[in-house]
């Protein structure tokens, strides 16, 4: 960071410290199981270090989630087993490795959402009918509740216990987020999700952007019908799960503009995009011993996310088989059955440090499925991507670090072994592959306050206020018609017809005289 910037910064940062928000706090939170968790822990463990009392509540059938030292869990009965969870997560990521995605496969996934997700509202109405927990939790006299909005229970729990809620999130289904925080998202420049356009668009992707866009409409309208029957079964005031979260005092958002397009955003929104690449730690010494040992080839880190750990047999034969022809040496976090003749440069693990991997000075290639936590500790600590969206999510985020010159993508359906060797080689020596990524980390971490901050200082700001109702737009208490000006419009019009009739009327009674008065006049006159 270049001089000049260096003391507005610091008074930043020493703002906040001083005049912002300190007084300790009853936080309530509620996550959601899986990847969710594994960020929204960070900002926990934070607020528990600024002296904040922590509760997180967690249904005893859980992937991810565990009790810690750090904070106090509530474990609550839910009406499904690990085994059925697992199974429904099964059916979303089965296929991807097999089947090329289509239209048909677009339906499949969303109708898996639908029953991955029903399982988990049955388990919060569970919850929310537990008249003793319920009352216990209400006298805990919580000052607000931290919930990711990919599930309903914290933001039924927040309008239940009249306390505000903090949003943390990567973004919902269909954009659901914005919807119902009234974002503006003009088509006309702003991407729709899944529609492969950036923010410059020709006139035939525009066409598309709305086509999608409207699609997007049409997809909220089948995947939240199970949450908006849980709301309304328990709000006479809010029949839907989007005017529910339309009521969030703060939405924190885990990207960027390294990472997204620019579009517009609300004063409620905060973007703390790179929260989980803060903190790195040492590698242990074994780790240690193998990437120094890779020489100036460095090495490449494979792992697929926290929740895909395997693959296919035949296809994990083709990274085998690509990784023999290299120099590089490879971390994959792999936990299917290895082959006999495992290459000598791999070394598999069940986990492996991601973040610190990707910190030394090393690494040459991440790959990646594509998820927000991987693509963002690509860009902190600026190493080439190669990536395999699966789910969700991750073709879009692909999508922009391809378009931005820093990543290179495959389809896990048809990866072969040249498309891999093709790959890698172009992403290692191709140099504009790295001068990408490392303006575009420069970019990302050029900022004057670090996420984590960013994100602990709004949630104590609701915790000291009650709130952020100074930030809600006003858009929310309008209707279609008056959000878009559509009686001023109309109004306008009449008077303008109006005018326009009373001037040709008077136009036509101007000329009828004058047409009377030039008039020969007859002999009987």
């Amino acid at each position: 960071m270049s001089s000049g910037v260096w003391f507005p910064t610091l008074g930043l940062v020493i703002w906040l410290c001083c005049l912002g928000p300190s007084q300790e706090g009853k936080i309530l939170v509620v996550p959601v199981d899986g990847s969710h968790w594994l960020s929204m822990k960070i900002l926990v463990k934070e607020l528990v270090h600024r002296g904040h009392e922590i509760l997180v509540l967690v249904p005893e059938t859980s992937l991810v989630i565990h009790g810690s030292e750090n904070y106090k869990t509530e474990i609550y009965p839910v009406s499904y087993t690990k085994d059925e969870l697992e199974e429904k997560f099964h059916k979303i990521k089965e296929k991807v490795f097999l089947n090329e995605p289509g239209i048909m496969d677009l339906l499949q996934s969303i109708q898996r959402f639908v029953e991955f997700t029903l399982i988990q509202v049955n388990g919060c109405e569970r919850l929310l009918n537990n008249q003793s927990l319920m009352t216990r939790l209400r006298g805990e006299g919580f000052d607000l509740v931290l919930t990711d909005p990919f599930l309903p229970c914290g933001s039924i729990l927040a309008h239940t216990f009249s306390i505000p809620a903090v949003y943390f999130l990567r973004g919902l289904p269909c954009e659901l987020h914005l919807r119902a925080n009234k974002c503006p998202s003009p088509v006309s420049y702003v991407p729709a999700f899944f529609s492969d356009n950036t923010g410059v668009m020709t006139f035939p992707q525009r066409v598309k952007n709305m086509f999608m866009s409207f699609v997007g409409s049409l997809m909220c309208k089948i995947m939240y019908p199970h949450f908006d029957d849980l709301v309304s079964r328990h709000f006479g005031d809010i029949t839907t799960y989007k005017d529910l979260i339309s009521h969030g005092a703060i939405w924190l958002l885990r990207f960027d503009f390294a990472f997204e397009w620019p579009r517009p955003i609300l004063p409620n929104m905060f973007f703390i995009g790179g929260l989980n690449c803060g903190k790195k730690a040492p590698l242990s010494a074994d780790l240690e011993e193998f990437v120094d040992g890779s020489g100036d080839d460095g090495f490449i880190v494979f792992t697929l996310g926290s929740m895909v750990s395997n693959m296919p047999e035949e296809k994990a034969k083709q990274f085998f088989d690509a990784f023999r022809q290299i120099p590089q040496r490879v971390l994959w976090r792999y936990t299917g059955v290895p082959p006999k003749d495992v290459p000598k440069n791999v070394r598999l693990m069940k986990w492996l440090p991601q973040n610190d991997l990707l910190a030394h000075p090393k690494a040459k290639v991440f790959i990646t499925h594509g998820g927000t936590h991987g693509v963002y500790e690509g860009i902190c600590n600026a190493v080439p991507m190669l990536m395999f969206p699966l789910f969700g999510d991750q073709s879009d985020n692909v999508f922009r670090m391809v378009v931005r010159g820093v990543a290179e993508k495959l389809a896990a359906h048809d990866v072969t072994t040249k498309k891999i060797l093709d790959a890698l080689n172009e992403l290692i020596h191709d140099k504009s592959y790295k001068e990408k990524i490392v303006k575009l980390s420069q970019i990302h971490l050029d900022r004057p306050i670090e996420p984590l901050d960013l994100a602990a200082f709004w949630t104590e700001f609701v915790i000291k206020h009650k709130g952020a109702a100074h930030l809600r737009v006003a858009a929310h208490d309008l209707n279609w018609i008056q959000y878009h000006s559509l009686d001023v419009i109309g109004f306008l019009l009449i008077i303008l017809l109006t005018v326009v009739w009373v001037m040709l009327k008077c136009c036509l009674f101007c000329s009828r005289k004058c047409c009377r008065k030039g008039a020969p006049k007859t002999k009987s006159e």
